[in-house]
């Protein structure tokens, strides 16, 4: 209790100077260790908890602990650390894009959170074995110069259907080029080994206001034979994942592809509020 309660008076003090200079930010030097949980190291976010020793916790490592400090085994998980979370709160870092071009102060902790929203993160060329990185709208045109290595790529208008047929492989991806949008969406294809094919949608770009939100739908058929998936909301990527996806895909069973070696995907891309044609 007694570390809580120098913390307030530091608080208190700090408080008191930031009112003789007129709410003028200071800078002081502190290592961001102290910042990080004790538990799973990771940063803080508020809330944060104590026990009666003053030992701190995180909000996600309480419960795994079942409430139980592993310091000295008191209760952890009911009482908040008011002091450490106004520390928290008051301290702010340059965001990991600084080096692009982003000059915002992000609230420690928050780090990851802006990030994903922000204009200046990094996207990655969703070719494998090609390394360029760069803002979206770079990824986009950079995207072009694939061309030259095969058909990987489409135009599409959004609300509209677009037919792709797709080569069976174990792995195929093609990139569809949205129509005066300067986006990028990626339909790929990953087969696992009982031949079953995982097809996602996803738009290569971080979740901004500037890029909006989409839908989808996708559908192939065979015969008297269809699979139809509707996606709620395409997921906004910087990077794509070659790994078998665990959720918002469409799913093609073995016995559908009949030993086809291609199939075609009838797919519509739509901005949240705009119904297909």
């Amino acid at each position: 209790m007694g570390w809580a309660s120098s913390v307030v008076n530091g608080l208190s003090n700090i408080h008191l100077q930031r009112k003789r200079t007129e709410d003028e930010t200071r800078s002081a030097m502190l290592d961001l260790d102290f910042l990080d949980c004790p538990i799973c190291v990771e940063p803080f976010t508020i809330p944060i908890f104590q026990c009666d020793n003053g030992h701190l916790a995180c909000a996600s490592c309480c419960p795994k602990l079942s409430n139980k400090c592993p310091a000295c085994t008191l209760p952890v998980g009911h009482n908040r650390c008011r002091a450490m979370e106004s520390i928290l709160e008051s301290i702010s870092v340059p965001c990991e894009n600084a080096k692009f071009g982003c000059t915002k102060k992000v609230s420690y902790g928050k780090q990851s959170t802006h990030e994903k929203e922000c204009t200046f993160s990094p996207c990655f060329c969703p070719i494998q074995n090609c390394n360029y990185s760069g803002l979206y709208k770079d990824v986009y045109y950079h995207f072009a110069i694939h061309r030259d290595i095969g058909r990987v790529d489409c135009w599409f208008v959004l609300g509209e259907f677009v037919e792709l047929d797709f080569d069976f492989k174990e792995r195929a991806i093609m990139g569809m080029n949205a129509y005066k949008e300067d986006l990028l969406f990626t339909v790929q294809c990953l087969s696992d080994p009982n031949g079953i094919t995982y097809v996602t949608v996803s738009c290569i770009a971080p979740s901004l206001p500037e890029v909006g939100a989409f839908s989808c739908h996708i559908s192939t058929t065979f015969h008297e034979r269809a699979i139809v998936y509707n996606s709620m909301k395409v997921k906004n990527i910087r990077k794509l994942s070659f790994q078998i996806p665990q959720e918002d895909f469409m799913l093609v069973p073995s016995y559908f592809l009949c030993g086809r070696q291609s199939f075609k995907l009838k797919i519509c891309v739509n901005k949240l509020s705009q119904e297909p044609n």
